[in-house]
């Protein structure tokens, strides 16, 4: 039988039969649309799917999934693109484009939100701040929510409120089987817990419900610069001042050149810095106490750590992370900032050259550790930091060498390693995706898979295959 191949030929009676009952949209290659909607958030990536199947509802899904099935065509699931190895996206084959279905039912008395797989996490904020709840999410506000909850989620608010999928209340599941199924801590709970951190693995999830959390909505929130070549005094009196602040406070450290902003001083862009940038869950004057120690360390050449919604403070990075540049990332946990990691840290970043790069270093603990590792799939509670090395350019030029760069600062690191956070994967294999999960957690979510994807339909993610 004739398939829509890798090659990009169609079986035209199994796509009519999709184009008749569907209600959003299925764009060719050659549509006036196709270029706009084949576009992922990393530009490094280029790729050319047959077709996209921009499901509006969740009929759509399942008659997407089962055209997938039926043809045996390569299928991608795309919620707000931002898969740092392109996952959500293929060549030759089917996109299933969920970005239309951005439904959000918000019950503030319940302190409950309803979200369909399409929203992004500034979109979910909007909906939920103006009653002053919030659900602890990313740090860039268009990244897709689904993607983001379904490898674990952290964020600005996770020592105070957990990871995102920590107030994961339920989900509804198209399965590789073509299927709508619900999970939740009742109903099919073996599937609740694979989808709180192992990813796309199991099925498309259309929608979640969450709890909602108490949260401003003005916080104490921003950064504080120092200039880069003090980054080894900053980071050690970091290190100290952290073993005793307060649950509410998360912050990360970035090592970048200053960005061009208005809010920061013309003389400083370009400049080679170390931030903390701190985000206070709790009273803005209980907060300015315990950030007031970090803020007076040294010499700071920039404060702008002060008192604004979390709206603002949510989408502080989204100029330093627009869709169409080139990225690449290497990741790992560490358990401390030892010296020796304090000082490779220090070493590499002062051999960042392009202007764009801007590496995170995410301060776990609190929230995220008190939950038992066995709750969900997640893996890495004990993590004390999260090391993302970004490399950034704006197109091709310079990106070999900053990608290398990022290599060689990771491998210095691994001696220190505990682990690696899922979604900060590139397609590194096997045993990365083993490393992410834990070698016995590894084993029972491929049982999982086992029982809800066995052909492994759903494989263009951080895979864990069922045999």
């Amino acid at each position: 039988m004739s398939q829509l191949t890798e090659a990009g030929k169609v079986d035209l009676a199994a796509l009519a039969d999709l184009e008749r009952s569907f209600h959003g949209q299925i764009v060719r290659q050659g549509d006036a649309q196709y270029e706009a909607v084949r576009a992922i958030w990393n530009g490094s990536i280029d790729r050319f799917p047959a077709l996209i199947a921009r499901c509006a509802d969740v009929a759509d899904v399942v008659a997407a999934v089962r055209f997938g099935r039926r043809t045996g065509v390569l299928t991608a699931v795309r919620s707000g693109g931002h898969s740092f190895p392109g996952l959500s996206s293929c060549d030759g084959g089917i996109v299933i484009d969920l970005s239309l279905m951005k439904a959000i039912r918000v019950d503030p008395e319940a302190r409950t939100v309803r979200a369909q797989a399409g929203v992004l996490l500034g979109e979910l904020d909007q909906a939920t701040q103006p009653f002053g709840l919030a659900v602890p999410s990313g740090i860039v506000t268009h990244t897709g929510m689904a993607g983001l909850t379904l490898g674990g989620g952290i964020g600005w608010l996770m020592r105070k409120y957990g990871l995102t999928v920590d107030q994961l209340k339920s989900v509804n599941v198209v399965t590789a089987g073509g299927e709508l199924v619900t999970a939740d801590a009742d109903t099919n709970s073996d599937l609740f817990w694979g989808v709180r951190g192992g990813g796309g693995n199991f099925g498309i999830v259309t929608e979640f419900e969450f709890r909602l959390n108490p949260l401003g909505p003005v916080v104490l929130a921003g950064p504080i610069f120092w200039p880069m070549h003090a980054s080894p005094d900053v980071l050690r009196f970091y290190r100290d001042w952290i073993t005793d602040v307060p649950d509410e406070l998360t912050t990360i450290v970035v090592h970048r050149h200053a960005p061009p902003l208005t809010a920061i001083p013309a003389d400083l862009h370009g400049a080679p810095v170390i931030t903390v940038v701190c985000c206070y869950a709790g009273p803005v004057e209980e907060g300015e106490r315990v950030v007031r120690p970090m803020r007076e360390f040294g010499t700071p050449v920039l404060d702008l750590c002060a008192p604004k919604p979390f709206l603002d403070h949510q989408s502080m990075f989204d100029p330093s992370f627009p869709h169409g540049w080139w990225y690449y990332f290497r990741s790992c946990d560490v358990a401390e900032l030892t010296d020796e990691v304090i000082d490779i840290v220090a070493k590499n970043a002062l051999q960042i050259r392009s202007p764009l790069t801007a590496f995170p270093i995410f301060q776990r603990g609190g929230a995220i550790a008190r939950i038992g590792d066995e709750a969900t799939a997640f893996h890495g509670r004990a993590a004390g930091h999260t090391v993302n090395i970004n490399a950034t350019t704006a197109t091709a030029a310079g990106f070999d060498e900053e990608r290398d760069w990022s290599r060689n600062f990771w491998s210095e690191l691994v001696p220190y390693q505990t682990g690696v956070y899922a979604n900060f994967l590139m397609d590194e294999g096997e045993d990365r995706v083993r490393q992410a999960f834990g070698a016995a957690k590894y084993e029972k979510l491929k049982a999982l898979k086992r029982r809800y994807d066995p052909d492994n339909f759903f494989r263009l993610n951080q895979n864990i295959r069922p045999d």
